[in-house]
């Protein structure tokens, strides 16, 4: 297979679409929902809805405890009627920056401070109806700290730590689920994370 592409990728090249209208649906704290009409290339119309995200990225952190092992957090979520097996993560409150949510979700969720946090990815949850962003951060020299219970759906939630092979061989197997911590443990597990600690 050829590295090559047939032409070079512009995301932000001219739209093959026109927005025509928009009205806000629903207006909560996290996003609001948009219906959007758009008008084709060829003349033809079509409705959407569009989730706006209002409170910046959501973040999620990418703990390493000095001896390899990754904190999860059991959550339960509602709208799937499901545990998941999660890294930390979450919206920002109020004007925080990524790191700052970053630092306070590891915090509350994982019950660890880290010495050191850096950025290693970001990318769109569900681009066909989101804005919203995830900014994924790596989190080492970890030292623990208060675990908070993170929400009324999950009263009592539990932290799992495992080793890199394990959180992979829990995503192969179907027990890890959640896009997020997907994401990041195949980066760890396939890239290499030493530069982060320079």
């Amino acid at each position: 297979m050829s590295n090559e592409t047939y032409r070079q990728f512009d995301p932000w090249r001219t739209a093959p679409v026109k927005e025509t209208g928009r009205q806000q649906i629903v207006e909560t704290h996290y996003f609001n929902i948009d219906h959007v009409s758009y008008e084709s290339a060829n003349g033809k119309t079509f409705d959407r809805y569009c989730i706006q995200d209002n409170s910046g990225d959501t973040v999620a952190v990418l703990a390493l405890t000095d001896d390899g092992k990754i904190p999860l957090v059991e959550q339960y979520r509602v709208a799937n009627h499901r545990w998941t097996l999660e890294i930390p993560g979450g919206h920002a409150a109020d004007s925080e920056r990524p790191l700052e949510a970053a630092q306070r979700k590891l915090a509350e969720e994982g019950g660890y401070e880290a010495a050191k946090f850096t950025q290693f990815a970001r990318f769109l949850n569900t681009p066909s109806y989101s804005t919203q962003h995830t900014s994924l951060f790596f989190a080492t020299g970890l030292s623990p700290a208060s675990h908070q219970s993170i929400g009324p759906e999950t009263p009592r939630s539990q932290v799992r730590l495992v080793s890199v092979d394990e959180a992979y061989e829990m995503i192969l197997n179907g027990t890890i689920v959640d896009a997020k911590t997907i994401i990041a443990v195949l980066r760890l597990k396939c890239g290499n994370f030493d530069h982060l600690n320079d």
